[in-house]
Order: structure tokens, then sequence, then C-alpha cells
């Protein structure tokens, strides 16, 4: 009988100091802070008769990963600081940037900064992710899905992934077909759909 208590004892200590071992294997969850100098937002809009592509500066962000695993993360956009980078006339641009900056599309006095907040990442094939969130653009925030890839290199991971978003439901109506008649805005119109290149680069 004792011998069996013995037995039972000396198992149960090696359990708990296999178990107590495979914790200290298992990765840590690690917060990542963008580097706002590395990281990047790229954005690119259409029309009938062409587009226009530039940048909008990141204010700040970070993310979570449990080894490989996205598990949280958000950033702020600085609308103010949206550029067109293919526009050479200084005139024209100029003019492009005021006009994405007034209440017809970004109205940045009234809401400088646009948000994005991670609230669900699903695992796909090939390295992807689908990651779902809340953006907040005009103080108006509409749920996005959509898929990212994430790699670690170092002490710094990469998250990487392009947003389209319907700029409709951000109460952008300019010479939009889901508040005017297509037939009347012809080749004028600006398509609804705008992409958001996000290319993240976070720290330790």
């Amino acid at each position: 009988m004792k011998l069996f208590k013995l037995m039972s004892l000396t198992a149960a200590a090696g359990l708990m100091l296999t178990s107590a071992t495979l914790v200290e294997k298992m990765p840590k969850a690690t917060t990542y802070k963008v580097d706002t100098s590395k990281s990047e937002l790229i954005w690119r809009g259409k029309k009938v008769t062409g587009e226009h592509h530039g940048t909008i500066d990141l204010q700040s962000g970070s993310f979570t990963l449990d080894g490989m695993k996205l598990t949280g993360g958000s950033f702020v956009a600085e609308m103010n600081s949206i550029k067109d980078i293919d526009i050479a006339d200084k005139d024209m641009n100029g003019k492009l940037i005021g006009h994405l900056k007034s209440d017809d599309f970004f109205g940045v006095e009234k809401h400088p900064t646009a948000k994005f907040v991670l609230t669900k990442a699903a695992p796909k094939s090939g390295g992807m992710v689908d990651v779902t969130g809340d953006l907040t653009i005009k103080g108006i925030t509409k749920p996005v899905t959509f898929p990212v890839t994430v790699t670690s290199s170092g002490g710094q991971a990469m998250v990487k992934g392009t947003i389209v978003v319907d700029r409709s439901k951000y109460d952008m109506k300019f010479r939009s077909k889901s508040f005017f008649d297509v037939a009347t805005l012809g080749d004028k119109m600006v398509y609804d759909d705008f992409e958001i290149e996000v290319d993240l680069v976070g720290m330790k």
C-alpha cells in the first residue's frame, strides 16, 4: 500500500513538472508597437475616366501575436496628411487634395483621424488570415473584413493587407451612384469602392 502511494506521488510530481515545462515552452502573446516611420497606408480611388492614388500617415497602432496567430490590433490614421502621388501638376494636385479633405469626402476638419480596431481573425490557407474589425471614418463605424498576411523576423512583425471600403457607407456622396442617378452622372461618376493598402511594421 505504501509502495502504491509512493508510486502515485512520484507520478503526480512528474506530471506537474512536465506540465510546467510545457507551459514554459508555449509561446507567449506579444504586443508589437507599430513603427509609423516604416509603416504606410496607400489609398487608391477610381472614377469612370481614371484613378488616383496616394498615401495617408499613420498616427499610431499596435497588434498582438500569440505565436504567429493574430489576436488583436488597431491603428489610427492621420487624415489631414492625405497626399496624392500621381498628379505632377502642383495646382491640380492641390485641388484634388483640398477636395478629398472637404466634406464631400473625408471631412478632415471635423474628423481628423480614422481608426480600425480588430474584432476577429480567422486563419485561411496559404498563410492568409481573414481579419474582421470596426473601421471608423468621419465618425461613422462599420464592420469590414479583409485578408492579411502575417510574418515575423527578429524583433519585428509585419501585417499586410488591403481594405476595400464602400465610401457611400461613410457619408461620402460626391458623384456616387448610391445617391445620384447613374445616367445623369455619366462619365463623371466616382466609384463607391476605394482601397486602403495597409502595411504595418511592428516592433517588440
